[in-house]
C-alpha cells in the first residue's frame, strides 16, 4: 500500500540519523548557522558543503526555513483558499465535501496551498478555486473520453485526467457526483 505524505516524511526523519550521521535537529542547527534564507541556497549548501542528497537536503532545508514559524492547519488552508474575493464560492466547496463525504470512512481531505487533495489509498480528484467566480473539480478518470462538461484537464493540473467547472452549489449535481464516486471506486 502507498504511504501518505505524512509517512514517506516520518520515514525519512526517522532514516535521517543512519543515512547521514545526523539527526533533524543537528542538522537543523547547522544549516541555520550557515545563515540561509532561500531554500535553493540551502539545498546547494548542504549538498556540497555536506555531501547530503537531494532528498535529504530537501527535507533540511524546509524544516530549517519552516522552523519558528507556527505551523499552519489545515482548516487554515482552506479558509486562505476561499477568503476575500473568492468567498462566495464557499457554498460550492461545502456541498462537495458533504457529498464526498458519504463515499465512505476512508475518504480524507488533504488541504494544500492551493486546493484540497481528494484521496482515498491515492488521489482521487482534487477541488481548487481557481477565479472568483470559479471552482474547479479535477478528477482521476483514466480512459473514460470527455464528454459535455467533463473535459480534459489540460494545463489545468497534471494530477487528474479530467475537470469540471463549477459555477454555483447547484452545479454539485448527480453527474459530477457519479464521477467522482467513479474515480473514488478504483483508487
Amino acid at each position: 500500500m502507498a504511504k501518505s505524505p505524512e509517512e514517506m516524511l516520518a520515514s525519512m526523519v526517522a532514516n535521517l540519523k543512519k543515512n547521514t550521521g545526523k539527526t533533524l535537529p543537528q542538522w537543523i542547527k547547522i544549516a541555520k548557522a550557515a545563515k540561509l534564507t532561500k531554500h535553493g541556497e540551502l539545498l546547494k549548501f548542504l549538498k556540497s558543503e555536506h555531501g547530503v542528497t537531494h532528498g535529504y537536503a530537501n527535507l533540511i532545508a524546509s524544516e530549517t526555513l519552516k522552523a519558528g514559524k507556527p505551523a499552519v492547519g489545515a482548516d487554515d488552508l482552506v479558509a486562505a483558499q476561499y477568503a476575500g474575493s473568492k468567498s462566495e464560492l464557499c457554498p460550492i466547496y461545502d456541498a462537495l465535501v458533504a457529498a464526498i463525504s458519504k463515499f465512505g470512512k476512508d475518504v480524507e481531505l488533504a488541504p494544500k496551498k492551493a486546493y484540497v487533495s481528494l484521496r482515498r489509498s491515492k488521489q482521487f480528484g482534487i477541488i481548487q478555486p481557481s477565479t472568483k467566480t470559479r471552482v474547479d473539480v479535477g478528477i482521476n478518470l483514466k480512459g473514460v473520453a470527455p464528454a459535455g462538461r467533463l473535459e480534459k484537464s489540460g494545463s489545468f493540473n497534471a494530477m487528474v485526467s479530467h475537470r469540471v467547472r463549477l459555477s454555483s452549489s447547484s452545479d454539485v449535481d448527480k453527474e459530477l457526483i457519479s464521477w467522482l464516486k467513479q474515480a473514488y471506486a478504483v483508487s
